[in-house]
Protein backbone atom coordinates (compact mmCIF):
# COMPACT_ATOMS: atom_id res chain seq x y z
CA UNK A 1 0.00 0.00 0.00
CA UNK A 2 1.20 3.79 -0.78
CA UNK A 3 1.33 5.75 1.75
CA UNK A 4 0.70 9.55 2.19
CA UNK A 5 3.14 11.68 2.20
CA UNK A 6 3.84 15.22 3.23
CA UNK A 7 4.44 17.98 0.18
CA UNK A 8 5.09 21.29 0.22
CA UNK A 9 3.88 23.51 -2.55
CA UNK A 10 6.74 24.87 -4.36
CA UNK A 11 4.50 26.14 -8.17
CA UNK A 12 0.52 26.77 -8.06
CA UNK A 13 -1.10 26.20 -11.19
CA UNK A 14 -2.00 30.13 -11.87
CA UNK A 15 1.90 30.27 -11.73
CA UNK A 16 2.33 27.15 -14.25
CA UNK A 17 -0.80 27.95 -16.60
CA UNK A 18 1.06 31.78 -17.14
CA UNK A 19 4.73 30.30 -17.57
CA UNK A 20 3.26 27.46 -20.30
CA UNK A 21 1.65 30.44 -22.14
CA UNK A 22 4.84 32.27 -21.98
CA UNK A 23 6.80 29.50 -23.44
CA UNK A 24 4.29 27.87 -25.86
CA UNK A 25 4.98 31.61 -27.72
CA UNK A 26 8.26 31.91 -27.73
CA UNK A 27 8.16 28.59 -29.17
CA UNK A 28 5.70 29.80 -31.82
CA UNK A 29 7.78 32.61 -32.49
CA UNK A 30 11.02 30.60 -33.17
CA UNK A 31 9.18 27.87 -35.37
CA UNK A 32 7.25 30.11 -37.26
CA UNK A 33 7.90 29.47 -40.70
CA UNK A 34 8.98 26.04 -40.23
CA UNK A 35 7.05 23.27 -41.97
CA UNK A 36 6.77 19.51 -40.40
CA UNK A 37 7.45 20.53 -37.18
CA UNK A 38 7.34 17.45 -34.79
CA UNK A 39 6.67 17.86 -30.65
CA UNK A 40 7.84 14.77 -29.02
CA UNK A 41 6.95 15.02 -24.95
CA UNK A 42 8.61 12.15 -23.09
CA UNK A 43 6.17 9.80 -20.94
CA UNK A 44 5.19 10.00 -18.53
CA UNK A 45 6.11 12.69 -16.74
CA UNK A 46 5.73 15.12 -19.83
CA UNK A 47 2.26 14.22 -20.65
CA UNK A 48 0.18 16.96 -18.40
CA UNK A 49 2.99 19.57 -19.38
CA UNK A 50 2.72 18.88 -23.20
CA UNK A 51 -1.02 18.65 -23.38
CA UNK A 52 -0.85 22.22 -21.48
CA UNK A 53 1.78 23.43 -24.19
CA UNK A 54 1.05 22.33 -27.68
CA UNK A 55 -2.55 24.56 -27.04
CA UNK A 56 0.05 27.42 -26.91
CA UNK A 57 1.97 26.49 -29.72
CA UNK A 58 0.73 27.88 -33.12
CA UNK A 59 2.64 26.66 -35.63
CA UNK A 60 1.02 23.53 -37.00
CA UNK A 61 2.78 20.59 -35.35
CA UNK A 62 2.33 16.35 -34.75
CA UNK A 63 2.53 15.04 -31.39
CA UNK A 64 4.31 11.64 -30.44
CA UNK A 65 5.45 10.39 -27.32
CA UNK A 66 8.73 8.42 -26.50
CA UNK A 67 8.27 6.68 -22.89
CA UNK A 68 11.39 6.59 -20.62
CA UNK A 69 11.93 4.78 -17.61
CA UNK A 70 14.83 6.49 -14.99
CA UNK A 71 13.20 6.68 -11.82
CA UNK A 72 11.33 3.66 -11.35
CA UNK A 73 9.53 3.48 -8.00
CA UNK A 74 13.07 5.50 -6.50
CA UNK A 75 13.25 9.09 -5.47
CA UNK A 76 16.62 8.95 -6.93
CA UNK A 77 17.19 8.41 -11.23
CA UNK A 78 18.85 5.98 -12.02
CA UNK A 79 21.84 5.80 -14.26
CA UNK A 80 20.10 3.20 -16.81
CA UNK A 81 18.23 4.63 -18.86
CA UNK A 82 15.11 2.32 -20.99
CA UNK A 83 13.07 3.28 -23.63
CA UNK A 84 9.37 1.86 -22.69
CA UNK A 85 7.30 3.58 -25.91
CA UNK A 86 8.85 4.17 -29.36
CA UNK A 87 6.25 5.29 -31.76
CA UNK A 88 8.16 4.50 -35.16
CA UNK A 89 7.17 7.90 -36.41
CA UNK A 90 9.72 9.01 -39.10
CA UNK A 91 12.03 11.74 -37.97
CA UNK A 92 14.16 12.18 -41.51
CA UNK A 93 14.56 15.97 -42.27
CA UNK A 94 12.77 16.98 -39.30
CA UNK A 95 12.56 19.40 -36.83
CA UNK A 96 11.64 18.13 -33.72
CA UNK A 97 11.16 19.97 -30.22
CA UNK A 98 11.59 17.13 -27.11
CA UNK A 99 9.20 18.13 -24.37
CA UNK A 100 10.11 17.09 -20.96
CA UNK A 101 9.28 17.54 -17.21
CA UNK A 102 11.97 17.90 -15.35
CA UNK A 103 16.33 17.89 -16.25
CA UNK A 104 17.62 16.37 -13.12
CA UNK A 105 21.09 14.23 -13.66
CA UNK A 106 20.68 14.73 -17.38
CA UNK A 107 21.17 11.39 -18.28
CA UNK A 108 17.25 11.01 -19.88
CA UNK A 109 18.21 13.72 -22.65
CA UNK A 110 21.90 11.86 -23.05
CA UNK A 111 20.00 9.38 -24.02
CA UNK A 112 17.30 10.67 -26.11
CA UNK A 113 19.08 13.63 -28.11
CA UNK A 114 21.46 10.41 -29.56
CA UNK A 115 18.52 8.45 -30.31
CA UNK A 116 16.69 10.95 -32.16
CA UNK A 117 20.01 11.98 -34.25
CA UNK A 118 20.05 8.99 -35.63
CA UNK A 119 16.69 8.41 -36.74
CA UNK A 120 17.89 11.56 -38.79
CA UNK A 121 16.13 14.48 -37.31
CA UNK A 122 17.63 17.68 -38.73
CA UNK A 123 16.99 20.00 -35.58
CA UNK A 124 16.50 18.82 -32.52
CA UNK A 125 15.68 21.53 -29.51
CA UNK A 126 14.54 21.11 -25.76
CA UNK A 127 11.74 22.19 -23.99
CA UNK A 128 11.49 21.40 -20.22
CA UNK A 129 9.21 22.53 -17.68
CA UNK A 130 12.06 22.31 -14.81
CA UNK A 131 15.43 22.26 -14.46
CA UNK A 132 17.46 21.53 -11.50
CA UNK A 133 20.90 23.12 -13.08
CA UNK A 134 22.92 20.23 -11.18
CA UNK A 135 23.51 18.12 -14.67
CA UNK A 136 27.15 18.73 -14.82
CA UNK A 137 27.09 16.07 -17.67
CA UNK A 138 24.38 17.10 -19.66
CA UNK A 139 25.08 16.69 -23.49
CA UNK A 140 23.08 19.62 -24.91
CA UNK A 141 21.65 23.22 -24.69
CA UNK A 142 18.06 23.21 -22.89
CA UNK A 143 16.62 26.18 -25.08
CA UNK A 144 13.58 26.40 -23.24
CA UNK A 145 13.37 26.00 -19.55
CA UNK A 146 9.62 26.91 -17.40
CA UNK A 147 11.25 26.97 -13.97
CA UNK A 148 14.51 26.98 -12.56
CA UNK A 149 13.71 23.65 -9.98
CA UNK A 150 14.73 23.14 -6.06
CA UNK A 151 16.90 20.12 -5.45
CA UNK A 152 13.89 18.54 -3.91
CA UNK A 153 11.90 15.31 -5.00
CA UNK A 154 8.94 16.95 -6.78
CA UNK A 155 5.44 16.04 -7.85
CA UNK A 156 2.47 16.84 -9.41
CA UNK A 157 1.75 18.65 -12.95
CA UNK A 158 2.53 14.93 -14.24
CA UNK A 159 5.66 14.76 -12.19
CA UNK A 160 5.17 10.89 -10.30
CA UNK A 161 6.39 8.97 -7.08
CA UNK A 162 5.81 5.09 -7.96
CA UNK A 163 3.06 6.45 -10.14
CA UNK A 164 0.92 8.38 -7.64
CA UNK A 165 1.06 12.79 -7.46
CA UNK A 166 0.74 12.98 -10.87
CA UNK A 167 -2.91 14.62 -11.14
CA UNK A 168 -2.53 17.22 -9.15
CA UNK A 169 -2.81 20.55 -10.57
CA UNK A 170 0.57 22.23 -8.61
CA UNK A 171 4.29 21.42 -8.71
CA UNK A 172 5.30 20.49 -4.41
CA UNK A 173 8.02 19.06 -3.08
CA UNK A 174 7.86 15.50 -0.85
CA UNK A 175 9.13 16.20 2.48
CA UNK A 176 11.70 13.83 3.88
CA UNK A 177 10.62 12.27 6.81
Amino acid sequence: MNRVRQLNRILTRDEINARVQELGTAISDHYDSTPDLLVIGLLKGSFVFLADLVRHIRTPHEIAFLGIESYGESMQPGDRIKMTYNPGVPLSGRSVLVVDDIIDTGNTMNFVIPFLEKQGASDIQVCVLLHKRKATNLNCDVRWVGFDAPQDFLVGYGLGLGEQYRHLPYIAAVVNE
